[in-house]
């Protein structure tokens, strides 16, 4: 049986001999104290097989011996323990993933904010992953039936992980990626690359000109300021206790102005007794005035 640091509880012989390193359920635990310490991020624990399998890349890749060695490096380096939340976040996302959000806002509250006379947007994408979820936000805006040329449009972009915040600023995708959008949406929001690209398609500029990308932890300060017309905070709750649930609720329902809109993910809810927001329905929620 391969040795353990002492007074660690070993994982099991078959599981320990099948590994490359050694991973104990100190060391779990320790991933996951770090995690929840920088972001807020509560691991279950069957997630061990998961964590085991994102970091050991890490170690191989830094040529150490052990997790024990691993941790003193992210002590140690400011670069790796970026690397260590790169790894350890994760990013699932499609162009128009959970579409009702996006026809909300371009069939009912972009044509209500027009009704009133508003011609400004301002909008946050809170954990937007590679880009697709800001990129959809914006392709809506076009697929309304109100002509925004003339309006001023702010889409802010944000997530915690430096390498999908690179992906997204280069707003160039595989084709297959935006094989299950209307022809409309496409020829709204790509244009197709030629030659040894063609099998990429990229997000218009002027499109691109609405979107600004910056590098978010959302257990610490913003770079977004109100006030907000809408949040996107989808699939991030899950990953956060109740207590921190509430807490990241309530502060971006100060950013939104009253009537101002939430989508969360389709698995998510409000906890209870939050009165700031009242739901509109599939998991969209508004800003009581």
């Amino acid at each position: 049986m391969t040795t353990t640091e002492k007074g660690a509880r070993p994982l099991a012989p078959r599981q320990d001999n099948a590994r490359e390193f050694t991973f104990t359920l100190s060391d779990f635990k320790q991933v996951k104290n770090r995690l929840y310490d920088h972001a807020g991020i509560a691991l279950a624990d069957h997630k061990l097989d998961l964590v085991y399998n994102r970091l050991v890349r890490r170690i191989r890749a830094l040529k150490v011996k052990s997790f024990r060695e691993y941790f003193i490096a992210l002590d140690n380096s400011p670069e790796e323990f970026n690397h260590f939340i790169n790894a350890m976040t994760t990013n699932l996302t499609s162009f128009y993933r959970e579409a009702h959000h996006f026809e909300y806002i371009s069939n009912t509250y972009l044509p209500a904010l027009a009704k009133q006379g508003q011609k400004t947007l301002r909008v946050w994408s809170s954990a937007c992953s590679v880009g697709e979820e800001p990129y959809s936000i914006a392709i809506s805006l076009l697929d309304s039936s109100v002509k925004i040329s003339d309006w001023k449009i702010e889409i802010f972009a944000t997530d915690i992980d430096t390498n999908v915040l690179a992906t997204a600023k280069t707003a160039v995708y595989p084709m297959k990626r935006i094989e299950g959008l209307s022809l409309k949406r496409k020829k709204i929001g790509f244009l197709r690359g030629k030659g040894t690209h063609k099998s990429y398609a990229m997000v218009k500029p002027s499109l691109q000109s609405w979107v600004k990308f910056d590098q978010c932890n959302l257990m610490e300060a913003w770079p977004v300021t109100g006030p907000l017309d809408i949040i996107f905070c989808r699939n991030v709750m899950i990953y956060f206790d109740k207590e921190t649930q509430w807490k990241l609720l309530e502060r971006m329902a100060t950013l939104l102005k009253p009537g101002g809109l939430l989508c969360i993910g389709h698995s998510e809810s409000l906890p209870k007794g939050m009165t700031t927001l009242k739901l509109l329905g599939r998991t969209i929620y508004q800003k009581i005035k």
